[in-house]
């Protein structure tokens, strides 16, 4: 298996029509390696979440190529493309997007059994600890704090052992300190099994952590920084 991971080729999407149409995405190539770990930053309607939703199979481009794991995204049909990112691609929402009327073990395990997953609940089980949330198991979200939350769909994302984990303000919703523990969380967890991680962010910090940088800027990359592994060196005392 390739070192590449991810490979976008001239990406180009235009998002509503008419007068109302906005050029989101323009022309934009990137490759990045298994087991990355890449920030991608930029201000408010650049364009980074747009790029997010592409590389997670959740919008389609209009023009471009879009290879992940190996396959070829814009030649998928709809349903080999859910089938696609549900074995290959977690996703990690800022506003959690968990089903309320479930605990937080069957909001892991019921993607999982839609999966065709025989032991799903054990393995929702198994990452719910992972988590740390092995005593909440039967709770619902209502009853579970902003962090406890994030750390169910964490445990969602994770639980069919994706290749690639994709994460959209992760603690956007979140105080400075439980914001602190789902990021110690993400990365130790992306460490541990070696998958990629994309992680878009306004918080410079937490940029900061990541091994690279990619910095979007109206629909197109201006910057492509690679930091040394100690990441630890250039975060503030």
């Amino acid at each position: 298996m390739g070192k590449t991971i991810i490979e976008v080729k001239k990406a180009d999407l235009t998002l509503g029509s008419a007068a109302a149409a906005v050029h989101v995405l323009k022309g934009i190539d990137l490759e990045i390696d298994r087991g990355e770990a890449v920030g991608i930053v930029g201000p408010s309607g650049s364009g980074k979440s747009t790029l997010l939703m592409v590389l997670a199979g959740l919008e389609r481009l209009d023009r471009g190529e879009i290879f992940i794991n190996g396959a070829a995204l814009h030649d998928l049909n709809e349903d080999a493309l859910a089938d696609f990112r549900g074995r290959n691609i977690g996703i990690v929402f800022q506003s959690f997007h968990l089903i309320a009327n479930m605990t937080a073990l069957e909001n892991v395990a019921v993607p999982l059994e839609l999966a065709n997953v025989s032991n799903a609940f054990e393995i929702a089980r198994r990452e719910l600890q992972a988590v740390g949330l092995g005593e909440r198991l039967h709770h619902y979200p209502g009853q579970l704090s902003g962090g406890e939350q994030q750390r169910v769909a964490i445990a969602r994302a994770l639980a069919p052992s994706p290749a690639l984990l994709i994460a959209d303000e992760p603690t956007g919703n979140l105080d400075t300190e439980t914001g602190r523990q789902i990021a110690d969380l993400l990365f130790a967890e992306q460490a541990e099994r070696a998958m990629t991680l994309l992680l878009v962010t306004h918080d410079p910090l937490l940029a900061a952590r990541c091994s690279r940088q990619v910095k979007v800027m109206s629909g197109t990359i201006v910057e492509d920084r690679l930091y040394s592994e100690r990441h630890d060196e250039r975060l503030p005392a």
